[in-house]
């Protein structure tokens, strides 16, 4: 099993852009989703089977999570970012995780060929990350726990923070960076401190926006979270 790229384990895991820190956000995607009430379909591949993009119906309002989960404004997202079912040739079998941090795409394999793709944000330049590891815990609404080295580079965080159970952290809700749901990732018996979660700030999708972490529209980490189980592989490809 290769190792993964622990640069960034070292300067802090899981980094956050939310506004309500002061920290620096992201420009949204301007391009609007075509249509809406039922599959809406991109251009025909080589294989001929087409790539449905889901109804938007899939990212309305969560009314029955502890916390309310808002709709998403689909139009302010490329709809290549939008959850779809693809063609997708891999070895890897059913259930297995695959993330390909350059096209800014997370690949749940299905039977027969074919994979549930979602649109996700990944690590800012300096801040990625690749190889195999494995989801050891899942959990609805975590509590966050910033490394130390984070809240040294960015001492602002630290007025969010109060005393948990856990130590100093953020406890879960809407205001926390991860959002909905929480994928802890680990190799060798090893926490890696990347973690594959939700966000709140959507508009973040398709962009290089973390210190590592995997972070998707709330909506698609739950949908992911109800498909996977501890011990499913995930594979960052390079």
């Amino acid at each position: 099993m290769p190792d993964l790229n622990r640069r960034i384990v070292l300067m802090g895991g899981c980094a956050v852009t939310l506004a309500t820190m002061g920290l620096a956000g992201c420009v949204p995607s301007e391009a609007p989703f075509a249509g809406a009430g039922g599959p809406q379909f991109l251009p025909v591949p080589a294989s001929g089977r087409r790539t449905a993009v889901l109804s938007e119906d899939m990212y309305g309002p969560i009314d029955d999570e502890p916390f309310p989960v808002p709709a998403v404004d689909v139009s302010r997202i490329d709809p290549i970012f939008l959850r779809a079912e693809v063609d997708y040739a891999s070895a890897e079998p059913p259930g297995t995780v695959i993330v390909d941090p350059d096209n800014k795409h997370l690949y749940h394999m299905l039977e027969g060929g074919r994979a549930v793709r979602y649109g996700i944000g990944v690590g800012r330049e300096g801040f990625g990350w690749s190889g195999t590891a494995t989801i050891r815990e899942k959990r609805e609404w975590p509590d966050w726990y910033p490394p130390k080295e984070m809240i040294q580079r960015q001492p602002e965080i630290r007025r969010q923070l109060t005393d948990l159970e856990g130590g100093l952290g953020m406890p879960g809700g809407p205001r926390n960076p991860l959002g909905a749901r929480a994928m802890y990732l680990w190799q060798n018996n090893k926490d890696t401190l990347y973690r594959i979660h939700g966000t709140f700030e959507p508009q973040t999708i398709g962009k290089n926006v973390s210190s590592g972490c995997i972070r998707m529209i709330n909506q698609d980490a739950i949908d992911l979270y109800s498909r996977t189980e501890p011990g499913t592989k995930v594979m960052v490809l390079a």
